[in-house]
């Protein structure tokens, strides 16, 4: 930890403690560990890209000549990255005395249920099959076929198949054997194939070259609702990562009303286009970290953004504070709430934070954008990224720099292939190779950090009251209050703009600042309107403060660091006993639960809670002070 600029500073009273760090920290130092690994040339560890050194390639540079490396220290490589302080994050509405505490340090002490937009709490608690849809008894496949297929469905082998002979073959019987086969082992298709005047049904992967034409349709019931609706669960698997698994090549056949963070466990709906609730149930057989249930038909699909909000059960392990501490922080939390701030995630972790790409976009200057996604940077980057931008910087040859990536689906390689299809002189549609979602990514990044910017000069301004020229919503449109009018309204009724043709500003001196800032970055809040229309800013109206509500908290006393101090909807569903706390426990833990609206981070209520700076770069500053 020494030779890598890490130390356990809010731990110094209790040095065998070294299992706790923040999960970014973690990630990162993993990261770390492997490209160290890539520079020494050991071929046992690399990462899941499994890119590692290839044989006959030079040493690397940056080795000393006594063998020893010269590499720089986690800690230099993050001070690359940015702070609360870079995008905006400044204030805090309660004056309570923050506390340290660790959290994520297991994947299980952030669990997020959604809301539906009934107002329902989702849960996973139960697997069974809606009526309808009990499964059939086939008897038409023997067990040694059975055994096959589930070879061929788990080991993903694409260009291997399995012939079953259908001997009494008839239609029906036909029929039979491909349903049970399709119903039973999703992910495999079927096709009938006459060999020597003998009839075979032949199971294959969809992905496979052997893959024919579009699969054949069963016929569904006109009486069934055309969507299958399930609950989601998935442990430390990003949404859309869980959806590829489960959708093999019809992804676009899945909706869903939100993503839900990666490293924790989530709970979400999820609905899908004319798949039996009996395939999705027999997945759960094979699948690792994720289960389906909860199975209902209806008629629509689901759409994003639909969901009232998200529940939130989060353990903050071995706080510092106190009992009166913690009382003061979450009644404050309760009664008044957060600053609605765009979290870190908002704004990425390298040396190039989006908002620049997203200006350079709103400003016209492609080259600036290309130059921003492309260029060599400081900081923590996987071996084979590097390469990747020096050959570019080196040759500007879109090609060359691509042969750098074994994953060309990476932003990066995206780009580098629409400027090789488009050619450099075209970029704006080179840049769109990206998908859509993450173009705008970009522009929303650069709206976020101007909205933080100006609410943080408001609260400084005017403190935690409603002013003369704050807006409020009427409907959908925004009004600026007079003076008599802000008598009368909270500072929970009042929302700030993110900038857009389609937004008014508030009237008093803070609202002026938009257009200062905007024009100190080289664009004009009269003209957001873009040459590509996909990069117009309409704006946006979003409230400064948010009240979490169903906020409760409990200090919890444990003694070993590596149990789950959540009791999850699998673990109630399997009948495992729940967590028994230890009143003499050697370390406290802060459990806390809340529900929040779409599109507000809980990072930013923890932050509001512990005060601290949630950054990775400010956690890593804070972890190396001991041992500087």
């Amino acid at each position: 930890l020494e030779q890598i600029g890490l130390s356990l500073s809010p731990y110094r009273n209790n040095p065998d403690d070294c299992t706790f760090f923040s999960d970014d920290i973690i990630q990162l130092f993993s990261q770390w560990v492997v490209e160290k690994d890539q520079k020494n040339g050991s071929p046992d560890r690399h990462d899941g890209d499994g890119e590692g050194e290839r044989e006959g390639e030079e040493e690397p540079a940056g080795k000393a000549s006594d063998g020893e490396e010269e590499v720089e220290t986690f800690a230099d490589m993050m001070k690359h990255g940015l702070t609360e302080l870079d995008v905006g994050i400044l204030k805090y509405v309660s004056d309570h005395e923050g506390f340290s505490g660790i959290l994520k340090e297991r994947y299980s002490d952030f669990v997020v249920h959604e809301i539906s937009k009934q107002g329902k709490i989702l849960h996973l608690d139960d697997l069974t099959l809606p009526p309808e849809a009990e499964p059939e008894e086939y008897d038409v496949l023997t067990e040694e076929q059975k055994t096959q297929l589930e070879k061929l469905q788990l080991y993903k082998n694409k260009e291997d198949d399995v012939s079953i002979e259908v001997v009494d073959d008839t239609k029906e019987k036909r029929t039979l054997v491909h349903k049970a086969i399709k119903t039973h082992y999703p992910g495999l298709e079927t096709k009938t194939e006459e060999k020597e005047g003998r009839k075979f049904i032949v199971a294959y992967h969809a992905a496979g070259k052997k893959a024919r034409a579009a699969p054949r349709k069963h016929s569904w019931p006109k009486n069934r609702g055309s969507f299958c609706h399930f609950v989601l669960y998935k442990e430390n698997k990003d949404t859309m990562d869980a959806i590829n698994v489960l959708s093999k090549l019809r992804p676009n056949m899945f909706s869903y009303m939100g993503t839900k963070d990666k490293r924790a466990i989530t709970v979400q709906e999820i609905a899908v286009l004319k798949i039996t609730a009996e395939r999705l149930a027999h997945l759960n057989k094979c699948l690792i970290n994720l289960k389906l249930g909860n199975f209902c038909y209806k008629n629509h699909p689901l759409k994003l953004g639909e969901l009232q909000g998200n529940h939130f059960t989060v353990i903050i392990r071995n706080i510092s504070g106190t009992e009166d501490q913690v009382l003061q922080a979450m009644t404050s939390l309760k009664q008044t709430g957060f600053i609605n701030y765009y979290g870190m995630q908002r704004f990425g972790t390298t040396a190039v934070p989006t908002q620049q790409v997203g200006k350079a976009i709103l400003k016209n200057n492609w080259k600036e954008v290309v130059d921003l996604i492309l260029k060599p940077r400081p900081g923590a980057e996987k071996e084979f990224m590097v390469r990747c931008r020096e050959e570019w910087a080196k040759t500007q040859d879109p090609e060359a720099a691509l042969k750098k990536l074994p994953n060309k689906r990476c932003v990066e390689g995206q780009l580098l292939r629409g400027l090789s299809m488009y050619g450099k002189k075209n970029i704006v549609t080179a840049f769109e190779m990206l998908p859509r979602n993450n173009r705008l990514m970009y522009i929303h990044s650069y709206q976020s950090v101007v909205w933080n910017t100006m609410v943080s000069r408001r609260i400084e301004a005017f403190g935690l009251k409603a002013v003369e020229g704050d807006l409020v919503l009427k409907g959908t449109a925004a009004h600026a209050l007079s003076a008599e009018e802000a008598e009368s309204c909270s500072i929970h009724d009042i929302v700030m703009p993110l900038p857009g043709f389609d937004v008014i500003y508030p009237t008093h001196p803070v609202g002026k600042g938009y257009r200062e800032l905007l024009s100190a970055d080289g664009l004009d809040i009269d003209n957001m309107r873009h040459k590509v229309r996909d990069y117009s800013l309409a704006g946006a109206y979003r409230r400064i403060l948010i009240r979490p509500t169903d906020v409760s908290w409990l200090v919890i006393q444990y003694d070993d660091p590596r149990i789950s101090l959540v009791h999850s909807d699998v673990e109630i569903l399997e009948n495992k006993p729940a967590p028994v706390f230890n009143k003499e426990g050697k370390y406290r833990a802060l459990r806390m639960e809340f529900s929040l609206p779409p599109s507000t981070y809980a990072t930013m209520a923890i932050r509001e809670v512990l005060k601290l700076d949630t950054s990775i770069k400010k956690q890593t500053q804070l972890n190396t002070t001991w041992f500087n």
